[in-house]
């Protein structure tokens, strides 16, 4: 039994979100495990970056950027801050979070709330020049009559502080967001988050993060436009809003994004979906259910070049990716290949198919 699992029940009597700021600021101490992040089967190059390792924190975590070194030390190959919108909010009314113990799950429903652009980019410029990769979620202010132009803002302001972007058409809290799935929305977002990049004189990659709740016709369809658009790689996927891995929860009728252990073989399938449109011509990310070096090497089977997550941490603790830094390099022993790059997408036909 680990430290963490004496200490969970303590978290787990308080409400989410209060213990969601306690451990930003047991994390802010510096008192947290420090393991190695750097094994030579792990590394890898992509979007112009060096990745120690293939493990990132997923967007929710560190809304605000507080805490980027504190979770690289943590053992994360890459961490990613927000989702960040350009004025600050308040999002949601509480109780807005809710955990699903019998299943490792969470529901969230918090609605984009946080700092605001000039609080974060305040906190990043601090820690430019510090190593470690570290991207920009962007989103959109709820009561934006441009939203489009949020997320173009969001990209020309963190130009200069962002290792790479994730552009969050994909969550569920905020009323309409979605609908920038559809082709026309899909289309002018992207060549606008161009514009905004090009005229910030910049080159940071920028990824597309989907929601799981596509149908194929319409993953297929916003997949092709991702590709044609150029950018640089996708994001798959967001909490869903599907309940029936969860049915019979007390809190499974709460409305919001559902995350962790029962998202990850639907997240997993449109993974390799995605892999199997796109080829080897972006680079993806995969999200949902990781709670484990197994569950990372499902997703890397599929066609995973980079895997996060979040939810995982909530109940298996700040040791999670110590312990898949530990496990990893053994599994890819036991698969008979020397290299993290030599796994990605071996199984993208048999996920494909489920």
């Amino acid at each position: 039994m680990s430290g963490y699992d004496l200490l969970r029940p303590v978290l787990f009597s308080l409400d989410p979100e209060a213990a969601h700021k306690l451990a930003l600021r047991a994390l802010a101490t510096g008192v947290h495990p420090r393991p190695q992040r750097r094994h030579p089967a792990l590394a890898q190059k992509l979007l112009g970056h060096d990745f120690p390792n293939p493990i990132g924190m997923a967007a929710g975590f560190d809304k605000n950027g507080e805490v980027p070194d504190a979770l690289l030390a943590l053992g994360f190959g890459f961490t990613e801050v927000g989702t960040v919108t350009p004025k600050p909010q308040p999002g949601n009314p509480r109780p807005r979070v809710f955990r699903l113990p019998r299943h490792r799950a969470m529901i969230n429903r918090l609605g984009f709330n946080g700092e605001g652009a000039v609080a974060v980019h305040r906190r990043l410029a601090a820690r430019k020049g510090r190593p470690g990769i570290v991207g920009v979620n962007v989103g959109a202010n709820k009561d934006a009559a441009d939203r489009v132009g949020d997320y173009a803002a969001g990209i020309y302001r963190f130009a200069d502080v962002a290792d790479y972007f994730t552009v969050n058409i994909s969550s569920p809290n905020t009323p309409g967001l979605r609908d920038l799935h559809h082709e026309v929305a899909l289309s002018e977002l992207l060549s606008r988050i161009f514009e905004a990049r090009d005229l910030a004189k910049s080159k940071v990659p920028i990824l597309l993060k989907i929601a799981p709740d596509l149908d194929d016709e319409a993953l297929a369809a916003t997949t092709e436009i991702a590709l044609r658009s150029g950018v640089e790689g996708m994001v798959v996927s967001n909490t869903t809003i599907a309940r029936e891995a969860v049915a019979g929860d007390p809190a499974a009728a709460e409305t919001g994004g559902l995350s962790g252990a029962p998202l990850y073989h639907a997240s997993t399938v449109m993974l390799a979906r995605v892999r199997r449109i796109v080829g080897r011509k972006m680079v993806l990310v995969g999200v949902g259910g990781v709670e484990s070096a197994e569950t990372v090497l499902g997703k890397l089977l599929a066609g995973a070049d980079l895997v996060q997550f979040y939810t995982g941490m909530v109940y298996a603790g700040p040791g999670l990716p110590a312990r898949i830094l530990a496990d990893l390099p053994k599994l890819l022993a036991r698969e008979g290949v020397a290299s993290v790059t030599e796994i990605v997408g071996r199984d993208t036909a048999a996920w494909a198919g489920s």
